[in-house]
């Protein structure tokens, strides 16, 4: 029965693709409720079969008995109808010159440039024509029809387009020379990432049920055709840069390579993370590299096509022992990247700190640099060519921070126009913001859950075997023996 759940809504979903587990789930093929899969307790006898764990580290929870033979239930809790709300609802997002600051349902943009003379382009999700359909939940009434916070953004490669989708499953589509609303256009699920393919043609739209949908660009009124599937949840979805290849990642450790021309077919998948797989960043002056983040706590560099591990670094080791967040659960919410001189910063979703590595390409490694930390907290990061790194915190009177590399190490500027031209803006607006200041929509709910009652229940059989030891004549259940009329004469003496 668990194995028909797992396919009952897979679609085009790839059998090859590990996580099925050997094909055992449970909780449907939308994956943004409970997953999980079957692994074998040490010391069970029989073959393994369908019940084959889809990676060595996954922890053990709850014990099921399936046909006669002891098995455990790891499971990932959480996620539910939230599922697409990853990080924090504030973000950046910057090409060129264009810098866009979101926050709630709202979004600014602006220039960069130091002129005076730059158009504020505001807009407002809550104001889109479009809204989804009044769908039905389990229980026959209508189902949460969601807020409109923007979820995910995102620049087309030339800055000539710009989309976003918010939370009441709408996908929004802008020409941003000049600044203008093209389509609203609805999707199936809450989405959790987007990109544009490499030529602009289209853009690729990942949700919370696993899938990846494309839509049209230069139709912007076209529907949506699905593209391929997962059985879990999607966190990020990226393009190589000659659009050859569509990688996404997802919440069950795995990142999966697929054909663009035909996505059914899949070139590789990228195995060692431990847990969700938080970002994925395709280098683009390296389009072989692949760099990602997970909720493992760790940043790796791929070589994408062959699913090998070049280099893998432990944010845990660059940290020191006394910090207050040092045995804090974080998964990295924003890599970004500066052609420049190969610099990448990653922004972990609960420290107010950003690690700052120098990609070696030539010897496939991560050098790491230094560790920039705030006193507030940051909520998104973006890399400007010739510029430096945007730091968008939690701080009205300074919203934004540009820090530049000085002497080799990177640190806060301390007077800029175009910074405060921006935090003016900002400033003005900072309503948009203010909502979202303490709310906490990181990635805590994806973490597999651990329910170990294997340790009870070993106590108590522990318990049963030390009474029967004290008491030989007691039955199975410790309770004495109780002998028939004349049962005692019929035995031999001792």
């Amino acid at each position: 029965m668990l194995s028909k759940r797992a396919h009952g809504s897979a679609r085009n979903r790839s059998a090859t693709d590990p996580g099925l587990g050997g094909r055992v789930g449970a909780g449907g093929g939308g994956g943004a409720g409970r997953r999980g899969h079957l692994v074998r307790m040490p010391g069970a006898s029989g073959a393994a079969g369908a019940g084959r764990a889809r990676h060595p580290a996954a922890p053990f929870v709850t014990s099921l008995h399936v046909a006669g033979r002891k098995w455990l239930w790891a499971a990932h809790v959480g996620g539910g109808a939230a599922g697409g709300r990853m990080a924090s609802s504030a973000g950046l997002a910057l090409c060129g010159q264009t810098l866009v600051v979101r926050g709630g349902s709202r979004f600014l943009a602006t220039s960069t440039a130091s002129s005076d003379d730059d158009v504020l382009f505001a807009y407002d999700c809550s104001t889109a024509a479009e809204k989804s359909q009044e769908s039905k939940g389990e229980d026959g009434q209508p189902a949460d029809k969601g807020s409109d916070t923007v979820l995910a953004s995102t620049f087309s490669k030339s800055g000539t387009y710009f989309a976003l989708t918010d939370d009441s499953k709408r996908l929004i589509l802008f020409r941003t020379k000049p600044w203008q609303c093209l389509s609203v256009r609805t999707v199936v699920r809450r989405c959790t990432a987007l990109t544009f393919t490499a030529s602009e043609e289209k853009l690729l739209v990942a949700d919370k049920s696993g899938d990846v949908y494309s839509f049209s660009v230069l139709e912007p009124q076209g529907c949506g055709k699905l593209e391929l599937g997962h059985l879990s949840m999607l966190l990020d979805v990226a393009v190589s840069p000659d659009d050859c290849y569509v990688l996404t990642a997802d919440r069950d450790e795995k990142i999966r390579v697929s054909w663009a021309a035909a996505p059914h077919s899949i070139e590789s998948f990228c195995l060692g993370h431990t847990e969700f797989v938080s970002r994925i960043f395709v280098v683009p002056d390296h389009p072989e590299l692949l760099l990602s983040a997970s909720g493992d706590r760790t940043l790796r560099l791929w070589e994408y096509r062959s699913g090998r591990e070049l280099h893998c670094c432990h944010l845990t080791s660059l940290q020191e022992p006394a910090e207050p967040w040092g045995d804090e659960r974080f998964a990295a919410s924003r890599i970004t990247y500066r052609s420049q001189d190969g610099c990448v910063a990653l922004l972990c979703d609960c420290i107010p700190a950003v690690y700052v590595f120098q990609l070696d390409a030539a010897r496939q490694q991560l050098v790491y640099r230094q560790r920039l930390t705030f006193r507030h907290r940051v909520w998104d990061i973006a890399f400007e060519e010739g510029r430096g790194l945007w730091v968008l915190q939690d701080h009205r009177e300074a919203p934004l921070v540009l820090c530049r590399p000085v002497g080799g190490q990177w640190q806060a500027a301390p007077e800029d126009a175009a910074v405060e031209k921006v935090s003016t803006h900002l400033r003005g607006n900072w309503a948009m913001l203010e909502g979202v200041a303490g709310v906490d929509v990181g990635f805590s709910g994806l973490y597999k859950a651990t329910f170990d009652n294997v340790t009870a229940y070993l106590r108590k059989k522990e318990e049963r075997l030390q009474k029967r030891r004290q008491n030989p004549a007691a039955g199975p259940n410790g309770q004495a023996k109780k002998m028939k009329p004349g049962e005692a004469s019929l035995r031999c003496p001792s």
